[in-house]
């Protein structure tokens, strides 16, 4: 992966680099944030809360359960770099895409 890519294609699932915004006034996919994509959720980041608020907006938006969600790097950071495990980068990259053009 090079450093401009937010989504890539692993042999475990597609890696997803994100920018979070705790604390914001509703969650939502915004787009992108430099070369990450940007995730705005409402908890702070207290105790993991906002990476809990974040799994949980991908898993909805993304219909895969919590639990295929992995936090690989950036447990106290914004910028994060999280695994979809089991995913096909095509598939992920066309329910991102319809979720930004219908919000």
């Amino acid at each position: 992966m090079t450093s401009g890519e937010v989504l890539s294609q692993t042999s475990d699932g597609v890696l997803i680099r994100i920018y979070v915004q705790p604390k914001a006034r509703r969650e939502k996919i915004v787009g992108l944030h430099l070369d990450r994509l940007k995730v705005s959720v409402t908890e702070p980041p207290d105790r993991g809360r906002a990476n809990a608020a974040v799994i949980q907006l991908l898993s909805d938006v993304l219909t895969i359960p919590r639990s295929r969600i992995e936090l690989l790097r950036g447990e106290t950071s914004r910028t994060k770099d999280l695994l979809l495990a089991g995913q096909m980068l095509p598939t992920v990259r066309l329910l991102l895409a319809k979720w930004l053009d219908a919000n």
